[in-house]
């Protein structure tokens, strides 16, 4: 760390640039991305920039204060469609590569998103949310004023719910509006809709001569019961849908090989409910046949990084190479994320592998060549050139003044053996200033999930305690990904058990190892099941003086019914539904344990949290006020259960200030 550097502020987290989405131009000798940064502490903008390889000037393509995303080339990069805000929702917009005005294809009632080419440059594949008797013909975006007047008018009426999945933390309570998949042809403009049934499509790809859409779907009777999704292949001429998985599963990510014949993608069978590691599968378009690559792997497909400044998605997989005889993905391990390789003919290969996290990638199928998104602990985000002899050329420079004039810390990996041979890992990162022979109080920060990894990731929260003069100790307890199959399942069935101990042998094991941590002065915080978590804690040790419970479980027999998530999420982590044993749900949930807790206890909790609902935070204060403990209760405005991550500017910063206040008044 250099000493010259100041200290990081909450603050500082509007200053942040985070990038996405990288797109090799069609020649592979440039390429473009997102830039996401925060507008005056009261939105997020994002804006496309281009790159050449050549050079380091990264020229901007889009100027205004919306979020412009998403944008993919035409197969002879003359043109390029991309999605824009600035009319008021999403909706497509086309601009000439060569320069000039950007001209908006789609005027969506509800909007228009996730644009792709088909090969020949004729026609754009989109999503649109539409109503069973929408016209796609007669299509205009809402004003300002009929949307509000649309708004007042459901105020006066009741909701009328007759479904299980009737709300969800992303989209609220839900409506009659479905994810439809729409073909625009880009020379008149005409536009056919694909797709009809009532429900939700997921386009995955076009085939590369045209004639059929990959898309996942949930077409059975009962599929407001369940949680699986299927992929089907539909041609576009005879609207015939074929469905290409067998198995009861969840299966994403599907992409056609260059030739067709073939379609590679993730999914599992759900044999560990929740905790079941990913699967890369192969179809045979003809055959219909599947074979699984990944069967002697024991690691998680695609990214399981937990962080909370990563804003936009990016590419992690599975992508075939310019020939079709192997694929690309991104696997996540012990902490990291990397860039693997997989022939057809089963050789693996690990192309790049550096303990950070590779968070996207693009593959330019002219050259054969691969751009990284890459994040460690003290760089937010970048983007680097894989050279043929597997080196890193870095091709950005993000946040350039920000790391320039702010110290971030670089974490130390730790492992701790458990009591029962588990090994569980975690990092600690010294306080700004770290001086030897000075003694530092310690905050624990427990992950969500549980079925989710801390690791080698740029994380603000963490380096904001660092900051504040805190040694900061995470760890991924069982059940974490980024392990064996035993090991993420380890935790299911046994909340408040083995995890409960791994945090707390892990505390242990800093405080013995490190002589500048003092014993006497630690914290605990924790989110959604680390909330639960730092529940569980405080009701069953007293060795801590503060802790903060952020949008946290507390009563899992409520739980069940309240959570968007509740009534299959109990069933997997926990072997049985409310009605099976009320008892059992009730023994581990940490608001039974109130009245043990010493410990001061801030409860942060967004108002409009579906996943774990403000109830759970509610019911846990109320209790512990009624005991005259000492707890205070955060309730933040308009916010669900991403606050931390994608909330309000305004709002993420008003939270790291009230952790840091509790912990500066307690510990």
């Amino acid at each position: 760390m250099s000493k010259h550097r100041r200290k990081l502020t909450s603050e500082d987290i509007l200053n942040l640039e985070v990038f996405s989405d990288p797109q090799f131009t069609p020649d592979g000798q440039a390429f473009t991305y997102v830039s996401t940064t925060i507008n005056d502490k009261k939105d997020y903008q994002s804006q496309l920039f281009y790159q050449s390889l050549n050079d380091n000037n990264a020229i901007p393509w889009t100027f205004d204060n919306d979020k412009n995303t998403h944008l993919r080339f035409s197969p002879d990069g003359k043109r390029a469609v991309f999605q824009s805000t600035r009319s008021g929702l999403p909706q497509l917009w086309l601009i000439n590569t060569d320069g000039g005005e950007a001209q908006q294809l789609t005027t969506f009632k509800h909007g228009a998103t996730n644009p792709t080419w088909t090969k020949d440059g004729q026609f754009i594949l989109f999503s649109a949310l539409l109503e069973n008797d929408d016209d796609i013909h007669n299509q205009q975006e809402m004003t300002k004023e009929e949307k509000q007047k649309i708004k007042s008018a459901k105020q006066e009426h009741p909701l009328v719910v007759n479904r299980l999945k009737y709300k969800s933390d992303a989209k609220g309570f839900h409506d009659n509006k479905k994810t439809q998949i729409i073909r625009m042809n880009i020379q008149d403009g005409s536009v056919t809709q694909l797709t009809q049934a009532d429900t939700d499509y997921a386009f995955q790809d076009i085939s590369p001569d045209g004639k059929t859409v990959l898309i996942a779907a949930n077409l059975n009777d009962e599929a407001d019961q369940e949680l699986s999704n299927d992929l089907y292949l539909l041609d576009i001429a005879t609207q015939k849908m074929n469905k290409l998985t067998t198995k009861n599963g969840s299966y994403q990510q599907a992409s056609f090989s260059p030739d067709g014949s073939k379609i590679a993608c993730f999914g599992h069978d759900f044999a560990y409910k929740g905790a079941t590691l990913t699967e890369l599968y192969i179809f045979d378009c003809q055959s219909l046949e599947q074979t699984c690559l990944s069967t002697n792997w024991n690691f998680q497909l695609g990214d399981a990084m937990i962080g909370d400044t990563r804003l936009g998605t990016s590419e992690t997989g599975p992508t075939w190479n310019q020939d079709g005889s192997t694929i690309f993905f991104i696997a996540t391990r012990e902490g990291a994320t990397e860039l693997h390789q997989i022939e057809l003919t089963a050789n693996h290969q690990v192309l790049y592998s550096d303990d950070n996290h590779v968070f996207g990638f693009t593959y330019d199928v002219v050259n054969d060549q691969l751009i990284l998104g890459i994040s460690t602990p003290t760089d937010p985000c970048n983007f680097y050139l894989l050279n043929e002899d597997l080196s890193l050329s870095q091709l950005t420079n993000g946040n350039k003044t920000v790391k320039d004039q702010i110290a971030f810390e670089k974490p130390e990996t730790l492992w701790i053996k458990t009591e029962d041979n588990v090994e569980i890992q975690g990092w600690l990162i010294r306080p700004y200033h770290f001086t030897e022979g000075k003694k530092y109080p310690m905050i624990l920060e427990i992950h969500g999930g549980p079925h989710a990894m801390y690791g080698q990731t740029f994380f603000f929260e963490l380096q904001l305690l660092a900051a504040q003069g805190y040694v900061v100790l995470y760890t991924n307890p069982r059940g974490s990904h980024g392990y064996d199959q035993h090991f993420v399942d380890a935790c299911r069935m046994d909340y408040g058990g083995g995890d409960y101990h791994d945090v707390m042998q892990a505390v242990n094991h800093a405080v013995q190892m490190y002589s500048f941590i003092d014993k006497d002065r630690l914290g605990v915080t924790g989110g959604s099941y680390g909330g639960f978590m730092t529940n569980w804690i405080v009701g069953h040790t007293n060795c801590f003086k503060a802790a903060v419970t952020q949008r946290s479980i507390s009563n899992w027999l409520s739980f069940y019914g309240v959570s968007d998530i509740g009534y299959f999420f109990t069933e997997w982590e926990h072997g049985l539904n409310l009605l099976d044993d009320p008892s059992k749900l009730w023994e581990i949930s940490p608001l039974k344990y109130a009245a043990d807790v010493e410990t001061p206890l801030l409860i942060l909790h967004g108002e409009n949290d579906y996943r774990c609902p403000i109830e759970q935070g509610e019911q846990l204060f109320i209790t512990l006020k009624h005991l005259k403990k000492e707890v205070e209760f955060v309730r933040f405005p308009e916010a669900n259960h991403e606050l931390s991550r994608s909330g309000k500017p305004n709002m993420r910063i008003e939270r790291l200030n009230h952790i840091c206040r509790w912990f500066e008044k307690y510990v």
